[in-house]
């Protein structure tokens, strides 16, 4: 490589590392002010979701922010659109089995009593949030 063509391809990478880091932080901060804020049930049922002594829902699915999740479930995401329905969203919370047969993996929270119905509606809530 040529002194001349080194001192571009630095340059360009230089140049391109630059702009990355500015538009991931306009971005972030973009993101962080456009976040809306939780309600309390809402934040209550992401406590739920993320801890590992309730719903532990991270074990199987990922959910934004979520450290270390499964993969084994599907993404958590455009609840609203896949589930239009909240009373949908809550009978799978509730009992999987219903709608996808014995043979599921996600355990009843609702049907062996791991979560009050309560708990899932909280629960509900924040999956209505991503």
């Amino acid at each position: 490589m040529t002194p001349k063509i080194r001192t571009l391809t630095t340059t360009s990478a230089a140049v391109f590392l630059a702009i990355s880091f500015a538009f991931a932080g306009s971005a972030g901060a973009a993101e962080a002010s456009a976040k809306p804020t939780l309600t309390q049930d809402q934040q209550a049922g992401k406590d739920i979701a993320f801890s590992k002594s309730e719903g532990n829902c991270l074990a199987c699915h990922a959910i934004a922010n979520g450290e270390l999740p499964g993969n084994i479930g599907p993404m958590l995401v455009a609840m609203k659109i896949r589930y239009p329905n909240k009373e949908d969203l809550f009978k799978v919370i509730w009992d999987p089995r219903e709608k996808f047969g014995k043979g599921i993996i996600m355990p009843p929270f609702g049907d062996h009593k791991i979560l009050t119905k309560e708990q899932i509606d909280q629960v509900v809530d924040y999956l209505y949030t991503l």
